[in-house]
């Protein structure tokens, strides 16, 4: 798997996926920190990444265009720190990565995650 990780992720974070065998570019570092969400977006798609976030404004963006890809893991946690957003990274990817390589929006929470396979059907 190889990911995008916004502004907000932590270089920390970058670390241990890298240690732990992903590729993982951050906006940061490719000093991308002008573009816009849908450039974001459009920048994963293009590199066949799944983005990293605690931004929702991408999730909603997915949802208005019916895309199918790329993948978004959205961090929605009250402690955003390294300690304890890798962890709940890492369990998330071993238990549902098949479907997030398929296209996804993965919420991860404190003590939860929450799954919806792109694209999302708003006639629901």
């Amino acid at each position: 798997m190889k990911f995008l990780a916004d502004m907000g992720i932590s270089m920390s974070t970058v670390q241990v996926l890298r240690k732990h065998g992903y590729e993982v570019a951050h906006i940061r570092e490719e000093r991308l920190g002008h573009l816009s969400d849908a450039m974001i977006l459009d920048r994963a798609l293009n590199e066949g990444r799944i983005l990293l976030t605690f931004d929702l404004d991408f999730g909603d963006l997915l949802a208005t265009t019916l895309q199918s890809l790329p993948s978004v893991i959205i961090f929605r946690m009250r402690n955003q720190t390294p300690s304890s957003v890798i962890p709940r990274l890492l369990e998330t990817l071993s238990h549902c990565s098949a479907e997030i390589i398929d296209g996804a929006i993965v919420i991860v929470e404190d003590f939860r995650y929450r799954l919806r396979q792109l694209p999302i059907d708003t006639e629901k």
